[in-house]
């Protein structure tokens, strides 16, 4: 069974930078996706990024294309979202997920347990 831990997260003003990391254990599929969702308070869950773990294809939803950057590291079991120029509207808590074939909409099969980013003005 994969587990996802998230790590990362903080209060950082707008136009900052943050980099979240998840660290992936129980990975035995070689056809694995791993990605980011958020909720912001009274907003429901949306997708982030996402990468495939074997060939490192990468996915953004609009809003953040040009300033998130989703990686992998194989070594080290662990996918990262680089996230610069933040805005207030990124506020929101921030999930790793997973699945072997991702969905279109969040019923994606493993969740971490969640990092809280804050963006100030």
């Amino acid at each position: 069974q994969v587990q996802l831990v998230e790590s990362g997260g903080g209060l950082v003003q707008a136009g900052g930078s943050l980099r979240l990391s998840c660290a992936v254990s129980g990975l035995t599929f070689s056809n694995y996706a791993v990605g980011w969702f958020r909720q912001a308070p009274g907003k429901e869950r949306e997708f982030v990024a996402a990468i495939a773990w074997s060939g490192g294809s990468t996915y953004y939803r609009t809003s953040v294309k040009g300033r998130f950057t989703i990686s992998r590291d194989k070594a080290k079991n662990t996918v990262y979202l680089q996230m610069d120029s933040l805005k207030i509207e990124d506020t929101a808590v921030y999930y790793c997920v997973g699945d072997e074939s991702p969905p279109a909409d969040s019923s994606w099969a493993a969740w971490g347990q969640g990092t809280q980013v804050t963006v100030s003005s």
